[in-house]
């Protein structure tokens, strides 16, 4: 048996396709390996792929040939007896598809094949049992999902042992097609959950080959409305939807409705997203503050003031426990449809001089730039954690901005007459007014340092204005 080896796991010309070298530990009764151990393999290098099958396949003569089949899964293939002449065929639309890699395989390796890759085998030994792991479970239904190419195609020339004339095949095999006619593997996909509303519109408009999920078919209210969608097939969750309405959420029923959607509806999304190994994106709030830092960055600890924020505070804590999320904090949200901009475009032209609150302070955030802003982050494979993001440029008051809003659109800046937030709340004493934070300005150096500059705020704002006064 000789010496015990160091464990260790290679490379392949196949992206992702990886060779792992398992220790055998042996004496004259037999030997032992782990043949997945959680925690070396991956210090090593392995994903953490999460298996949650394991299947066994016995072959009882040498010669009997498998594959080519790329699964809907990530896999570890092993040899628990004989030994196999392993094939592997790159079926990822991309650079390297058709790539091929070979090797003989015995009980000492270990190969992890990740989704879309190939498999194919061929055994070397009388009663070889093969093994592999998956991290989805097996079912008629998934086949739709599965690429194949054919063991005997001229441009792969494997360089089978025994062959394919003398081997011991399955008619499904023999008939797959040759790599020119093979269909690519499917790739895992994006679903945006709220696509209907502002910044679900603009993150379609941004990746469109998302699927967008509107609260007709998914309510995070609503438990029930989580089988609507197919997670295994997603690599990313974007999570636009929430409860917003923040007066109304210091009501009894919106209390309870802001914590199921926030709160209830977002932890059922991270219970998704750890079973399924997903990516969570999910937006947050400057609400989780208490408005009295003059700017705030991704490791201030939260300090709601209203139940909106304290929900939106909770739901962060959850997603702050995933292996893989974006926690991205937002402020003053500005898109297509009804908005605090387009309610003062509105008001000035229609010639009426509105009081607008001169102490909060804080950001404007276009949804195309916040849109840009994530698609950035994933395609840049952003570490998990928070990040801030909104418009740079200078911090303003809402009445600032509305004075900015009645300039463009060709009224006197005075026109708008600022009063401060306890004011504006006895101007409307029929009305339940949530706390909100005097201050909500974000820092923006950890994503400029990652390579997105978010554009100014008065540049957004000109050019938001100007199409919305050319639509009239």
């Amino acid at each position: 048996m000789g010496p015990d080896r160091t464990a260790a796991v290679r490379s392949t010309a196949i992206p992702g396709l990886l060779v792992v070298d398992l220790i055998l530990h042996g004496d004259d009764r037999g030997w032992f390996k782990e043949n997945w151990q959680r925690a070396k393999m991956t210090q090593l290098g392995l994903p953490d792929f999460g298996p949650v099958q394991h299947s066994v396949a016995m072959n009882h003569t040498a010669g009997v040939t498998r594959g080519f089949h790329a699964e809907p899964w990530d896999k570890l293939v092993s040899i628990a007896s004989g030994r196999i002449f392993g094939a592997w065929v790159d079926l990822r639309a991309g650079a390297t598809f058709g790539t091929a890699v070979t090797m003989e395989l015995g009980p000492d390796t270990a190969v992890f094949v990740p989704r879309g890759v190939a498999n194919g085998y061929q055994t070397l030994n009388d009663e070889t049992v093969y093994s592999y792991l998956v991290n989805d479970h097996w079912s008629p239904e998934k086949r739709d999902a599965y690429a194949y190419v054919n063991l005997a195609d001229e441009t792969l020339a494997i360089p089978w042992p025994i062959p394919l004339s003398e081997a011991t095949m399955s008619d499904a095999d023999v008939a797959h097609p040759r790599l020119v006619d093979a269909q690519p593997a499917q790739e895992r996909g994006t679903v945006v959950i709220g696509a209907g509303g502002q910044l679900g519109g603009a993150l379609m408009a941004r990746l469109p080959k998302a699927v967008g999920v509107t609260r007709t078919s998914l309510d995070l209210g609503d438990p029930n409305s989580f089988t609507s969608v197919d997670w295994s097939q997603l690599d990313t969750i974007i999570n636009a939807a929430a409860y917003t309405a923040v007066d109304d959420a210091e009501t009894g029923s919106g209390r309870q409705t802001a914590w199921a959607t926030n709160v209830t509806g977002v932890a059922q999304l991270c219970r998704i997203a750890a079973e399924h190994r997903i990516t969570l994106v999910h937006v947050s709030s400057d609400y989780v503050f208490d408005g009295t830092a003059q700017e705030y960055d991704e490791y201030e600890p939260p300090s709601p003031l209203g139940v909106y924020g304290q929900t939106k505070a909770a739901g962060d804590a959850l997603v702050g426990q995933l292996d893989s999320h974006l926690l991205l904090r937002t402020s003053w949200v500005i898109g297509e449809g009804r908005n605090f901009v387009s309610t003062m475009v509105d008001l000035a032209l229609r010639g009426i001089s509105p009081t607008v609150v001169n102490d909060q302070f804080g950001r404007l955030t276009f949804t195309e730039d916040l849109a840009a802003g994530i698609a950035h982050l994933l395609d840049a494979g952003a570490p998990s954690g928070t990040w801030n993001l909104t418009n740079a440029g200078p911090v303003q008051t809402w009445a600032d901005i509305a004075a900015d809003v009645f300039e463009l659109c060709g009224r006197d800046r005075k026109d708008v007459r600022p009063v401060t937030t306890q004011q504006y709340a006895l101007q409307q004493p029929q009305r339940l007014t949530a706390p909100r934070p005097r201050r909500s300005a974000l820092r923006l150096d950890r994503i400029v340092a990652a390579g997105f500059q978010p554009p100014e705020a008065r540049e957004r704002l000109t050019t938001y204005v100007a199409a919305l006064l050319g639509a009239r």
